[in-house]
């Protein structure tokens, strides 16, 4: 296969003041044989027309206005229109690096279809960047070296959303962008990992990834918290969970109470168990909270793990892992 067709996807909304620095990053790129499909979902200022202003200049550019509304909606217009057997999606207010598309291109032409190409990110803010925004791009950058980014999956986001590459067969089997579930990044990883592409390693920085304070993921109410954990455990149940196995929850704070909620509204049952003398012996939402002791004598379980401090986190490895049970298979970080 010789010089492939890629097909970027771009949604656009409001974002005239960053869209000139990402259409040149695309048109700086090493490998010139992609399409653009910029979709507009109504803007209000001048996008629109920055955008017009690329494709009258270079035919690879097409512009399509979104009839529905959303960034889900513009993505599944965006994506009955391509024709590459190569898709990625580029968020329009962010940049490629300029061999972004030639290198994604040549992992996947090399380990061939069941795979997903990814690359390392970096995040940049003209204001100083968020700590937690620092320290998401140095996790999910651990994962991306090593291919490792489903072992993580319940955690966070372990695709980042503008820097993938899939063949089209592939992005097909895993049912594209026809899923209208929020967060839609988040869905799409977890299609990822259920229909088993596997992660290919990468160890450059492909992508500049912009923080800002009106940035969608940021003021959207789909992209709330709460909506993660529906999310993740969906898919836990899903994927994971094996019925036979007796489900627990560790953690009594914010995550842990959600999770539970969410539990009894299935219904299932579950053990509850934290390290608080204080909540210990307490019912909660009609649960008893137990001593995470419990688990030395509770035999064949499965453990959502509902403790962000990485300090307990250390502790909850060590302390399972006395107890010979096994990451991602016996128990499951959620945050």
């Amino acid at each position: 296969m010789k010089n492939p067709l890629v097909s970027i996807i771009i949604p656009f909304k409001n974002t005239e003041n960053y869209l000139k620095e990402c259409f040149d990053s695309i048109l700086k790129q090493s490998y010139a044989n992609f399409e653009v499909i910029a979709v507009d979902d109504h803007s209000t200022d001048t996008s629109l027309e920055v955008v017009n202003s690329f494709a009258s200049k270079d035919k690879r550019i097409k512009v399509l206005h979104n009839s529905g509304a959303g960034i889900i909606s513009a993505l599944q217009l965006g994506y009955s229109k391509i024709s590459g057997m190569f898709i990625t999606r580029m968020d329009s207010d962010d940049i490629m690096l300029p061999n972004r598309l030639e290198i994604q291109l040549k992992s996947l032409l090399q380990y061939g279809k069941g795979h997903v190409a990814v690359g390392k990110v970096r995040y940049f803010a003209e204001n100083g960047l968020n700590d937690g925004y620092a320290k998401y791009e140095k996790w999910l950058n651990t994962l991306i070296v090593k291919g490792t980014n489903y072992s993580n999956i319940y955690k966070e986001c372990v695709i980042p959303s503008p820097c993938w590459m899939v063949h089209k067969s592939d992005f097909d089997s895993c049912h594209a962008f026809k899923p209208n579930t929020y967060p839609e990044d988040y869905d799409l990883a977890f299609r990822f990992y259920e229909n088993q592409l596997k992660c290919i390693p990468c160890a450059d920085v492909l992508h500049l990834w912009r923080d800002y304070s009106t940035r969608t993921s940021r003021t959207n109410a789909h992209y709330a918290e709460n909506y993660f954990l529906d999310l993740k455990l969906h898919y836990f149940l899903k994927l994971d969970y094996q019925n036979n196995k007796k489900l627990v929850i560790w953690g009594a704070g914010k995550k842990g109470k959600a999770i539970a909620k969410l539990l009894q509204e299935q219904p299932s049952e579950f053990h509850w168990v934290c390290d608080n003398p204080k909540k210990i012996g307490k019912h909660i939402y009609g649960v008893k909270m137990q001593s995470y002791k419990i688990l030395k004598t509770i035999k064949n379980t499965q453990i959502i793990i509902a403790v962000a401090n990485e300090d307990e986190q250390k502790d909850i490895i060590s302390f399972l892992k006395s107890t010979h049970k096994m990451a991602n298979k016996d128990y499951f970080f959620f945050c």
